[in-house]
Parts: C-alpha cells; structure tokens; sequence
C-alpha cells in the first residue's frame, strides 16, 4: 500500500494529480479542498494517499494532510459509499466541518453537499457517530484529561478552536455547557455538548 507522496508536482486539475517521484510519475485523485491548497506546478508536494484496488485498476487517493485521508477512509466504511462519493463529499465539505456535522447529527450540513440525500446523510450519522466523535477528541486531547474549572473550560474552548470554530463562538457555548450541565462535568461531555449548541445556532 502506497501511504505517502512525495515528489515535483508535474500536473494538476480539480480532481487529480500528477506527482513525479524520482522519475515515476504517480497519478492521484484528489478532492477540491486538497486541489485549492497545491504549490504551482514543478513545486515539491507531500501527499498523503491511500491505495483502493478494483478489479481492473489500482487507484490511488491523495490528500494535503492526515485530517483529510481520515476522514476520506471514515466516509468509505459507510455502506453505499465508496472511493469516488467519498472524494466528492470532502469537495463539498471540509474534513474540519464534516466532523462536527456527523458529531451533532446536522443533517441539513451534510444533505447540503452535492451528492448527499437525505437517506445518506441519516446514514453517516448513524454510522459514523461514534467514530467521528473519537476521530475529533483524538485530534484535541487536553493538557490534563479529566481536569476541572477554568482548565477544563480553556481545554475545551481550544478544542473547538482546533476544530474551525471562531474562539468567540466557541467560548460563548463552552461557558453555556458548563453552566447548563449538573455535577462536574468532563472534557468529552462539554465538547459534544458545545458541538450540539453551535450545530443548533448554525440552523437557526
């Protein structure tokens, strides 16, 4: 399995690449959000990629970063879709903005981005709930897990943060969860509460 990239970029388009590795020209498909960030042409380029066999070909998939191929690899262990849907979906929605949707359940999100019916979108929720929710929490461990006051808060807020939310934004809701949850609350509980609250302020 081919699990990286690097080389001189020698082609590019919205929905592929062409990556020269000494003397060996690699050709991978690639989403738009990986396709906007590309250096010029003959620059270097680090691909993360990974490899899907068909009966009559070997393709490879190249993502900018890891966040991007986890998600890619997240969308392809949901039944129905597969490398290609996958592709076009991380095209419409960011991998930053597609976890927090599967997280929250925001379906509207989801069924926003061309391709996505309402029935796929109830099934990446359904399916990819959970593992979203460790995808995210993995992304923002806190300093000291379990911690409590205005650590935890802090933690939390830059998680969000981390997500793409504005620090604004994820501040106000943080500060809401908190106070709206009874007993010590943890960092897992306030993140999936704080994600519920911006989803819910995103659709109204």
């Amino acid at each position: 399995m081919i699990a990286q990239l690097r080389g001189r970029l020698v082609a590019k388009a919205p929905t592929e690449v062409v990556v020269d590795v000494h003397g060996v020209g690699y050709h991978a498909s690639i989403p738009l959000s990986t396709y906007y960030g590309l250096p010029p042409l003959e620059a270097e380029v680090l691909l993360h990629t990974t490899t899907h066999v068909r009966e009559d070909a070997l393709v490879l998939y190249g993502f900018l970063t890891r966040e991007e191929k986890a998600a890619f690899e997240l969308l392809c262990t949901v039944g129905g879709i597969g490398p290609r849907l996958a592709t076009n979906i991380l095209s419409g929605i960011s991998a930053r903005e597609l976890v927090p949707a599967i997280c929250t359940g925001d379906l509207v999100r989801l069924q926003a981005v061309p391709g996505v019916g309402k029935k796929t979108a109830e099934r990446i929720v359904v399916e990819l709930k959970e593992k979203a929710g460790r995808l995210a929490l993995a992304r923002v461990t806190p300093a000291e897990p379990g911690g409590s006051g205005d650590g935890l808060v802090e933690d939390v807020i830059s998680a969000l943060v981390n997500l793409g939310y504005p620090r604004q934004a994820a501040a106000r809701v943080v500060g809401q969860a908190a106070r709206g949850r009874g007993g010590a609350p943890t960092f897992e509980t306030l993140v999936k509460e704080a994600l519920k609250r911006l989803a819910e302020g995103a659709r109204g």
